[in-house]
């Protein structure tokens, strides 16, 4: 059980999402489908998360230098990754982006990018709901088939 909680702290964390949250649960005897459905859902609550924070906290925050700094950075970041993509095909850009398992793409730059783009939120909850979902099922079915030794 607290394995389960573990790997859904991973799934909400910016440094891994669950691109590690669902390995680690495997790894650590969680039932697949537990594992699945677990980090799949904590990583779709980062979305409305990273809304809240960028609409409503993120203003007061720019007033320190620090932060604004650091904002900056990631911004660019993020427009740099997804740019082109969500700012030429929008939601199926951010989709794309989003689905795609490897570090830097993610629910967290999804939610930033389509915020700098001015994607409607409604659609980019949807994009970055399908985009996770699929790239859950990557990871899922890599884990689990490593575990299993089948290929």
């Amino acid at each position: 059980m607290l394995e389960t909680f573990y790997a859904a702290l991973w799934s909400i964390s910016p440094f891994g999402e669950a691109k590690v949250g669902l390995p680690y649960a495997i790894l650590n005897g969680v039932n697949y489908y537990i594992a699945f459905v677990v980090c799949f859902a904590a990583n779709v609550l980062v979305f409305p998360l990273m809304q809240f924070f960028l609409h409503f906290i993120n203003r007061h925050f720019l007033r320190w230098r620090f932060y604004k700094k650091s904002a900056i950075f990631v911004a660019r970041r993020a427009k740099t990754g997804a740019g082109k993509n969500v700012q030429k095909y929008g939601f199926w850009g951010l989709l794309l982006f989003v689905m795609m398992p490897i570090p830097g793409t993610g629910v967290y730059a999804g939610t930033i990018a389509a915020f700098l783009f001015g994607l409607e939120p409604k659609r980019a909850f949807a994009a970055n709901t399908i985009g996770i979902y699929f790239s859950c099922v990557i990871v899922w079915t890599a884990t689990v088939l490593a575990v299993e030794g089948g290929a």
